[in-house]
């Protein structure tokens, strides 16, 4: 045994020895050679062995990669994807070997791109976009069902290879890109190279068993258990179309590899730019393709927990596992609510938060105090953001008011005598209405006539402690007078009765979600306008004001006065003494 290890050894030093005595010059030459005729052949072995070795200098690898790519190039479409011809024409073993040696030579680069013993030097992480080499795979490779597979399998090795390396360099990537030890071009490169290559990768379609998938390799990969023996020697075409499997199956298998490429690189250090763009498509592009969406649960709680715009944008793919594959997220309204903040009313995806948001609170089993912390939040946010997001509030809270009966005593009444009501307490003689029946409460009674006090605590973040619903929405109640007229028109919306469904009905959020100041000038002064308002008298006026305006004061010039009364004949006003005042005299001079 130690003999032949000893031989085993010695081959090997001898092959080393051999390529050693090669300089670059005459590496060089020996790559002319091979793309100058078949005579020289024989040069692509020791060529190829100074790729495979491992162990030659990156410059000597490198120069024999760039002659043995530039020998393979020309003559890959001639090359067999599988054996075919008579195994004694000296043409077609010439082909089948070349075959091999390509064979060879790609999983040699696939060593050095993945392999953590390959040099840094040869992995050649370059700057330049892949945009080409994207080109020719969308537009040739990937119609092959089996190209997809293999890719999707690659992929998977390369993201765990990357993440093993981040792990042992101890070189870790936060979300929010507070910790960026390592080079951009070492991590971050290849992690975009990654994403642009499995993004255009097309989604399989169409699993019933009548649909055909294109295949690449004629050999098949997609072949049943049993049969692959029999099918790597020549078979007809009839028995190949009976041996491929179901596509059904086929399905199964691209589902599984397609899960497995992309949960492998959605656990790598992704950079924020890119976080950003992959929770962006996730429910669209990949949550309908994995064999089991539950899978992506842990990389969206921890998303959406992070709080900002990484959780508006981690918010679409969380609600479809929730409302379409059971999950469970005890926290869910709790982080909702904490993203009500003003800056959510300009961000860059908050037409699809608003429109999210507007389902969330649609299941008729929400607690009344969630949908009146929801509302009575939002009507606080009416104070302070563009007319755009008044609108979209006055959206959200008319279907808020309209599916939950319950809260409807938080919306801002007027008594008879214009004085407002505080929906908390009822003055004597009052009776409740059967939604306006808070908590029984120890306190002095507060007149309605005095200044309320709003006991909605709106720096509170847990919904359940902000004191709702002992609240009102009397925040709505100020849009009345909004200075912009799209806002002070729709709030009179909330003035019906939402609690009779089959006289209102629910208002598209989509509609105002996306609103901005350029959006609602645009619609503005392209409404028609009924009736225009025009400083024309049908008589001359004799006064600046009318009496109707200021009652008990007149506005006409007397020449014959010498002053100018009142309308009361110049008589003195007395305040009676059983008042418990002194007699007094006051006189007021008539204004023009």
């Amino acid at each position: 045994m130690a003999s032949i290890l000893s031989k085993k050894k010695k081959k090997k030093k001898k092959k080393k020895n051999k390529r050693e005595k090669y300089s670059i010059s005459e590496l060089k030459t020996l790559g002319h050679q091979l793309l100058s005729s078949r005579a020289h052949i024989n040069n692509l072995p020791l060529l190829m062995s100074f790729v495979c070795s491992g162990t030659s200098p990156p410059y000597y690898a490198l120069e024999a990669l760039l002659s043995v790519q530039s020998f393979f190039t020309p003559i890959l479409p001639d090359l067999p994807s599988h054996p075919q011809g008579d195994p004694q024409d000296p043409e077609f073993i010439y082909r089948t070997w070349l075959r091999s040696k390509f064979d060879d030579f790609v999983n040699s680069l696939i060593d050095i791109a993945v392999s953590p013993q390959s040099k840094e030097a040869l992995r050649l992480h370059s700057t330049v976009g892949i945009e080409i080499f994207l080109d020719l795979l969308v537009s040739k490779y990937f119609n092959y069902i089996d190209i997809r597979y293999f890719t999707y399998i690659t992929i998977e090795k390369l993201a765990r290879t990357l993440g093993a390396k981040d792990i042992s360099d101890n070189k870790i990537v936060s979300v929010d890109g507070n910790n960026k030890s390592h080079s951009r071009t070492s991590v971050e490169l290849p992690i975009h190279k990654i994403y642009r290559i499995l993004s255009h990768i097309p989604p399989l379609e169409g699993t019933d068993e009548k649909a055909e998938h294109e295949m690449w390799n004629g050999s098949g990969v997609f072949i049943k258990e049993g049969d692959h023996k029999e099918h790597s020697r020549y078979p007809k075409a009839d028995d190949k179309q009976n041996k491929v499997l179901s596509a059904v199956n086929i399905a199964k298998k691209m589902k599984l590899k397609f899960t497995k490429a992309w949960i492998s690189f959605l656990r790598l250090p992704l950079p924020v730019d890119l976080y950003k763009e992959v929770l962006v498509t996730l429910h669209q592009a990949v949550i309908p393709y994995l064999s089991n969406p539950i899978m992506l649960c842990d990389f969206l709680t921890r998303s959406y927990d992070i709080g900002g715009v990484i959780s508006v944008m981690a918010l679409s793919s969380l609600y479809i596992l929730m409302t379409q594959h059971g999950l469970e997220y005890p926290n869910f309204y709790e982080k909702l609510f904490a993203l009500l903040v003003p800056s959510i009313f300009m961000a860059k995806h908050r037409a699809k938060f608003f429109e999210l948001l507007d389902s969330c609170l649609k299941s008729p089993l929400l607690p009344a105090y969630l949908a009146a912390a929801f509302a009575k939040k939002l009507s606080r946010l009416s104070l302070s953001v563009p007319p755009s997001g008044a609108l979209v509030i006055i959206a959200l809270i008319h279907n808020l008011l309209r599916r939950h009966p319950s809260i409807n005593c938080l919306v801002h009444r007027e008594n008879g005598d214009g004085t407002s009501r505080d929906n908390s307490r009822v003055e004597d003689g009052e009776t409740e209405d059967s939604c306006t029946k808070p908590e029984i409460s120890t306190e002095p009674e507060i007149s309605s006539k005095k200044s309320g006090i709003d006991h909605f605590n709106n720096e509170e973040s847990n919904p359940v402690k902000t004191d709702a619903m002992r609240s009102s929405l009397w925040e709505i109640d100020t849009l009345r007078h909004h200075y912009c007229p799209p806002v002070s028109r729709f709030v009179l919306s909330l003035e019906n009765d939402l609690t009779v469904r089959s006289k209102t009905t629910e208002v598209a959020v989509k509609d105002f979600s996306s609103g901005s100041y350029a959006t609602i000038f645009r619609a503005e002064i392209g409404r028609r306008v009924k009736q225009v308002p025009l400083a024309f008298y049908k008589a001359t006026p004799s006064s600046l004001f009318s009496e109707s305006d200021f009652v008990g004061w007149t506005f006409k010039y007397k020449e014959n006065d010498e002053l100018f009364t009142s309308g009361v004949d110049n008589k003195n006003i007395d305040i009676s003494e059983d008042h418990g005042h002194g007699s007094a005299k006051r006189q007021r001079i008539e204004c023009l």
